[in-house]
C-alpha cells in the first residue's frame, strides 16, 4: 500500500523537533563547559612557566585533559547518570527525592549528601559568571591594552544587564543561544584544527599513557595542577540537571558528535601551538587565532559565556524550586515566564542573591587567573556528592549488590577524590570562598528542615484527631451556629483538626454548611498527572477531607485543582467559598531545642516565605486568615 502524506510528514515533524533540541541543549546544556578552553589549559599551566615549556609535560597536561573529558563526562554523565532519572528529571536534589522513595537505610548521609551537592551547585552558579565572563572579556587587553582598566567595569555592566532580564523570561532569548553555541563549538574546533600541525607529537596526548605519567612525575606541582585541569569538566553537572528539560537521546547526541570533538580537538591545538611558540603560554586560547579573528572571537566568546551565565542561573532557579517543593527552603516566590515551558521560572530571592555574589566575587579577586583557583572546589565537590549518590542509586534502584555497585565506582570515586584533594590545597589562594558559600547555603537549608520538622512536632502535641472533633460537634447540644456556603481550611496533617478551625469556632462560634479539610503533598516524583491529583473523602454529611498532590516540579496551583473535584462528584463555587489559613508569628525560646542564633534564623527564613495564599494560587477575596503565636 502507498505511504499517506500524514505518515510520511511524522518522520520529519519528530526529526525537526530533536533537532531543535539539539541545537537547544547545545547552548543551554554545554554552555558552561564549553567557555572551559579559555582558561583551563593556562591555569594548568602556570605552576610550570618558571621551568620554561616542557614539551613531556604540555603533552601529559593535554592528555590528562582529554581523558578528564572522556572518563568523567563521557562514561560517568552522559553513558551513566543520563539514565539514572527520576521519571525522566535529573540533579542532586531529584536524585534524593528519588533515594528517599526507594530506601529508608543512610536516611542521614543521604540528605546532607544532597544538601551538599545542592549548596555546592549554588556556589557554583555565583562562581561560573564571574569567572566566564571575565575570562572573555579579559581576551580585550590582547586586541589593545588600553582596555585593560575596564574588564572590571565591564563585567559588572554585563551582569547587571543579566540579571536584570531575568524577570522577563529567558524563552525568546533562548531561541538565539542554541546556534550561538553551536558557532561558538565550530569556531573553538576550527582554532585547534589550524595549529595541531604546529607539533604533531601533540597527538601522543590521546595516549591514556601519558596521562598516567604526567601523574606520576610531575610530583607536588602536578597535584597542584590537577586543580587547574578540573575546570576542563566545569558545567558537567548541568548535563544531569537539564535532563528533564531536553532528553537523554538530544544530550547524549550533541556531546558525542559536536561538543567532546571541538574541546578535543581545541585543546590538542592549544597544546600544539605552545610547543611550537612557547611564547603563548600566557593566553593560548586567542592566540590560536589570526589578528583579524581576534576581535569577533573576544564578541562571541562573550556572549557564550553570558550564555554558559545564563545556564547555571536558571539552573539555580529550578534546584531552588525542588528545595522549596521538598521543604529544604521557606516558601518562596516562584514566577513562571513561559505559558508552555514549566522550566522557564524567576526566583527573585535568588536572583538578588546570585547577584550580589556574582558582584562580590568580581571586585574581590579582580581578574579570572585569582577567581580560577576558587573554582574547582565546587565543581570536584558536586560530583564527589553525586558519585556517593550514584552509588546508592545502583544498589536500591537498579538492585545492583554492594560489591559490584563499589566495583564499579570506586574508581571513579578514587580519581573525584583526588580531583578534590587538589583543589582543597588552594584553599588559602581563594578555595575557602566556595566552602564559604556551600557551608552558608546548607546551614539555612538544614535550619529550615530542622526548625520546620520541630515546630511540627511541637504543634502536634495539641493536634485534636479530625474523627473525634466531628463526632463531638455532631453529638454536642451546644452545636455552632451554622453558615451557608463552604469552607476550605489548609493544613499540613490531614488527619488532624486544623488549628484555625477551632479557632474560627472558639473566636466567631459559626461553622460552615459544607467543611473541606486540605491538604497539599509534594510527591517525590517531578511531576503528577491531573487524575492522580485529587484525593477526596467524604468523612460526614458536612466534612471532607480533600488532599491535593503535586510533584516537585509542578506549580501548586490549588484554585485550578479545585475544578477537578468536580469530576470526584464535588462542585466547588469559588465566590461561596472561604479559605481559611493560620497564619503564625514566631517566637525565640532559648529552651526550645535549636541554637539561640539557629531559633533567630528560623526565624527571619520565615519571614522570607511567601504568603501561603500567593503560593497556592489562592483567590485573593476569598481568602480569611487568622493569627496565632508559637515560640520556638
Amino acid at each position: 500500500m502507498p505511504t499517506s502524506h500524514s505518515e510520511a510528514f511524522e518522520p520529519q515533524t519528530e526529526m525537526r523537533s530533536f533537532l531543535v533540541l539539539l541545537i537547544g541543549c547545545v547552548g543551554v546544556v554545554y554552555g558552561d563547559i564549553g567557555t572551559s578552553p579559555l582558561y583551563a589549559f593556562r591555569e594548568a599551566l602556570r605552576p610550570f612557566l618558571n621551568e620554561g615549556v616542557q614539551a613531556d609535560k604540555v603533552i601529559g597536561l593535554i592528555s590528562l585533559m582529554v581523558w578528564t573529558l572522556t572518563i568523567i563526562v563521557t562514561f560517568k554523565y552522559v553513558l551513566f547518570l543520563l539514565r539514572a532519572d527520576n521519571d525522566g528529571e535529573g540533579g542532586t536534589l531529584s536524585l534524593l527525592a528519588l533515594l528517599m522513595k526507594k530506601t529508608g537505610s543512610f536516611m542521614p548521609v543521604l540528605f546532607f549528601a544532597g544538601l551538599i551537592g545542592a549548596a555546592l551547585f549554588i556556589g557554583d552558579a555565583m562562581i561560573t559568571p564571574a569567572l566566564s565572563v571575565m575570562s572573555a572579556l579579559e581576551g580585550m587587553k590582547l586586541v589593545t591594552p588600553t582596555f585593560d582598566d575596564y574588564v572590571l567595569p565591564l563585567a559588572a555592566a554585563v551582569m547587571v544587564a543579566l540579571f536584570a532580564v531575568q524577570s522577563k523570561g529567558t524563552q525568546a532569548v533562548a531561541k538565539f543561544f542554541g546556534p550561538i553555541t553551536v558557532v561558538w563549538f565550530l569556531a573553538m574546533a576550527w582554532g585547534g584544527l589550524i595549529h595541531i600541525g604546529d607539533d604533531w607529537t601533540i597527538l601522543q596526548a590521546l595516549n591514556p599513557i601519558n596521562a598516567f605519567w604526567f601523574i606520576t612525575h610531575a610530583g607536588w606541582a602536578g597535584l597542584i595542577v590537577l586543580g587547574a585541569v578540573f575546570l576542563t569538566v566545569t558545567g558537567a553537572e548541568a548535563l544531569y540537571a537539564d535532563l528533564g528539560h531536553f532528553g537523554r537521546k538530544p544530550i547524549s547526541t550533541a556531546w558525542f558528535v559536536l561538543v567532546f570533538p571541538a574541546l578535543a580537538v581545541n585543546y590538542l591545538g592549544q597544546g600544539a601551538l605552545v610547543l611550537s611558540h612557547p611564547e603563548a603560554v600566557h593566553n593560548p586560547f586567542y592566540l590560536l587565532y589570526p589578528d583579524w579573528a581576534l576581535l569577533p572571537m573576544v564578541i562571541l566568546a562573550t556572549m557564550a559565556t553570558i550564555i554558559a551565565s545564563q545556564a547555571v542561573i536558571t539552573g539555580a532557579f529550578s534546584l531552588a524550586r525542588q528545595a522549596v517543593h521538598l521543604g529544604f527552603l521557606p516558601r518562596l516566590l516562584i514566577k513562571f515566564t513561559s505559558e508552555t515551558n514549566t522550566g522557564q521560572i524567576y526566583v527573585p530571592a535568588v536572583n538578588v542573591l546570585l547577584f550580589v555574589g556574582v558582584i562580590v566575587l568580581i571586585f574581590s579577586f579582580g581578574d579570572s587567573e585569582s577567581l580560577a583557583t576558587a573554582y574547582g572546589i565546587s565543581v570536584t565537590g558536586a560530583m564527589v556528592v553525586t558519585t556517593l549518590m550514584a552509588f546508592q542509586f545502583l544498589r536500591s534502584v537498579w538492585g545492583y549488590s554492594t560489591v559490584v555497585a563499589a566495583l564499579l565506582l570506586a574508581p571513579l570515586l578514587v580519581i573525584e577524590t583526588v580531583f578534590l584533594l587538589a583543589n582543597l590545597l588552594k584553599i588559602h589562594d581563594g578555595g575557602w570562598v566556595p566552602v564559604a558559600l556551600a557551608l552558608s547555603i546548607m546551614i539555612v537549608m538544614w535550619t529550615w528542615t530542622r526548625g520546620s520538622q520541630m515546630l511540627r512536632e511541637k504543634t502536634a502535641r495539641n493536634d485534636v484527631p479530625l474523627e473525634t472533633f466531628i463526632r463531638s460537634i455532631e453529638k454536642s447540644t451546644h452545636a455552632p451556629q451554622t453558615v451557608r456556603g463552604t469552607a476550605v481550611f489548609l493544613t499540613s496533617v490531614g488527619d488532624k483538626t486544623p488549628a484555625v478551625l477551632l479557632h474560627n469556632i472558639k473566636h466567631n462560634h459559626v461553622l460552615h454548611e459544607q467543611n473541606v479539610i486540605l491538604t497539599v503533598r509534594t510527591s517525590e516524583h517531578p511531576y503528577v498527572a491531573e487524575k492522580e491529583r485529587v484525593t477526596l473523602t467524604e468523612l460526614s454529611d458536612r466534612f471532607a477531607r480533600l488532599e491535593l498532590c503535586f510533584g516537585f516540579m509542578d506549580e501548586p496551583n490549588v484554585s485550578k485543582s479545585l475544578s477537578l473535584c468536580k469530576k470526584a462528584g464535588f462542585k466547588f463555587e469559588i465566590m461561596q467559598t472561604s479559605f481559611y489559613l493560620g497564619r503564625r508569628t514566631l517566637i525565640s525560646d532559648p529552651n526550645s531545642g535549636l541554637p539561640g542564633w539557629q531559633d533567630k534564623l528560623y526565624i527571619a527564613l520565615a519571614g522570607l516565605g511567601i504568603d501561603p495564599s500567593s503560593y497556592f494560587k489562592l483567590p485573593a477575596n476569598r481568602v480569611v486568615e487568622i493569627g496565632e503565636q508559637v515560640t520556638i
